[in-house]
Parts: structure tokens; sequence; C-alpha cells
């Protein structure tokens, strides 16, 4: 709620360049805390089957990223004024399900002490340094893919220069479809396992930055789209299932800060990984640029085929 509060914010005219800054990445902070302690909280409640639970969860995540490119793509042309207060009038309702619907796990284990020697375990541990690898190669990829979706559509629109589709309803798809690929992701994990299911997803979105360029010089809109909805899907689809291995290898007493670490090292990897990309822009012909890429999907893939000690927890 802190988070839909200071998001609205933005739409204000009485800010300066500092301001607004300073308003975004408040809204950073706070919606950036809402993701590890989910997560724990699906665990909590899922102590067996985690894949399919972190599967929905990140599912709707990236159902929400899409939101607001549906928003301004088929129901109708609005303000971006109007994407903020639609966003954040949905997030304070979500703040107020949480707290009324959703108590505390049975599973939750309180950890009543700082665990700051828990970024020794990720390090030391194996199995949980395998899916750590592996998530931060997935999260190189993950948030530049996205945020370049509509830059990818009009690239495309403009090298061929063809109508241009509605770039906003196409981004909802592309980047909305990964909800469903994770659900699916989370229900493959239970039989396959997770480990698994991750690897051949990440090998797929690898494949896909690798093969990006060759898409540009096709005059199938229809490929083209379809590609990069294929894209969308094993782009993410591996995201809940590293945090299902995280979860799994790391004792219960330490597993909300071996979550929040992960995933902070994780999105501090997307900062790098989008600056890159917009920097090398300006140097790089736009069809080769997402081959940049490929680079964490490889290290991932690397890492999550490391053999690890034996260990009971399913899909390790």
């Amino acid at each position: 709620m802190l988070g839909a509060g200071i998001n609205l914010a933005t739409i204000l005219d009485t800010h300066n360049f500092f301001s607004l800054l300073l308003i975004r990445f408040s809204s950073g902070f706070f919606l950036a805390g809402i993701y590890p302690v989910g997560m724990k909280i699906a665990s909590d409640y899922s102590e067996k089957g985690l894949g399919k639970a972190l599967g929905f969860l990140v599912g709707a995540l990236v159902l929400g990223t899409a939101f607001p490119h549906l928003l301004n793509g088929i129901i109708f042309k609005i303000s971006w004024q109007a994407v903020i207060i639609a966003t954040s009038t949905i997030a304070s309702i979500g703040g107020l399900l949480i707290l009324v619907f959703v108590p505390d796990g049975p599973h939750r284990k309180r950890n009543y002490k700082p665990t700051f020697k828990t970024g020794k375990v990720i390090f030391k541990d194996p199995n949980l340094r395998t899916a750590a690898f592996g998530y931060f190669g997935h999260m190189w990829e993950l948030y530049s893919f996205w945020a370049f979706v509509p830059i990818i559509l009009a690239t495309y629109f403009s090298l061929h220069q063809t109508s241009t589709l509605n770039i906003s309803f196409f981004s909802f798809v592309i980047i909305g479809v990964g909800g469903i690929a994770c659900a699916l992701a989370g229900f493959l994990s239970s039989i396959y396992g997770e480990k698994k299911v991750a690897r051949t997803a990440l090998f797929l979105s690898g494949c896909c930055c690798l093969i990006s360029p060759l898409l540009f010089f096709t005059n199938s809109i229809v490929l083209f789209v379809g590609f990069l909805t294929f894209w969308g899907m094993v782009v993410v689809a591996d995201s809940p299932l590293f945090s299902t291995l995280v979860a799994q290898n790391t004792p219960a007493k330490y597993k909300a800060t071996s979550l929040t670490l992960v995933n902070c090292i994780g999105f501090a990897i997307t900062i790098i990984s989008i600056q890159c990309i917009s920097l090398l822009s300006n140097y790089i012909d736009p069809k080769f640029l997402y081959l940049i890429l490929g680079a964490g999907p490889l290290l991932g893939v690397i890492a999550l085929f490391q053999k690890s000690k034996k260990s009971q927890h399913h899909g390790s």
C-alpha cells in the first residue's frame, strides 16, 4: 500500500526531475519488498508442491507487469496519469486482500535474530549455489527483454515499413503469456523436477536470444510476433522454479533471508543488463543487440549442469 501511495504521487504536476526520481525510486523500493516476502508466504503454505504455488505467484507478477500495456492497448487509449491511477488502485486492493484474507502460513518458522551469515550459506551449499547462479543468469535476460519488447516491435515495423500494429496490445500479449508459462512450469516441475524444467526453459530462452537477429529479416509479422510470444513464455517460465530451488535448499530459519538476498542480487543484475543494452543500442545494429542477453542463459545453464550433492529435496 505504501508502494501504491507513492506511485500515485507521480501524477502531481509540481515535480522537478529530482523529486520525480525520488518518487520512482521509492516506488521501486517498496515493490521490491513485496516479492521475496510473497514467496516466503507461499512457501509457508506449500511445504510440498512449492513449484506449483510459486508458478501461480510469479504468473500473477507477470500479468501485473503486462497489465499497463493492456490498459493502453486494447480497452481504450488513456493518459499516462490514468494508467498510474489504475495501477495504484489495484495495488492498494491487493494490499488489503493480503491484510484481511492471508494470515501467516502453517509452516512458518520465525527467526528472531538477523541472519546475516545466510550469504555464506548460499555460496557454500552446492545445491543452493547452483539455484542462485541459474537465477542470476535468468535475471540478466528477463527484465531487459520485458523493457525492450515495445522497442523490438517498433524496430521491426520500421525496418519493414509496415503499418504499425498496436504495440501496446502486442507487448501485453508477449509479456502476459509468461504468466501462463509460469503456471504450466509449476505443474511440469511436479513431474520432471524443478531443476530440469528450469534448465530447459533457460536453454530455450537462450536460443531465442541467439536466433533473434534472423527474425528481423522475415517478412511475416505472424512469424515474428509468434516467435516473440514463445520467447515471452520461456524467458520467465523458469523464474518460480529457481525460487523454489532456493527455498527448498535453505534451512527453514534462513528461508526468508535467503530468498531476499538471492532476489536482491538478481535484481541488481537487471540494472546492469538494462543499462548495458541501452548504452550499446547507440553503437550496435538493433537487429543484433539482443544477442547480448544470451550471456545470462548460457552461464545459467552451465551452472545448472554442475553436479550437486545428493539431497532429499524433490527436484534438487
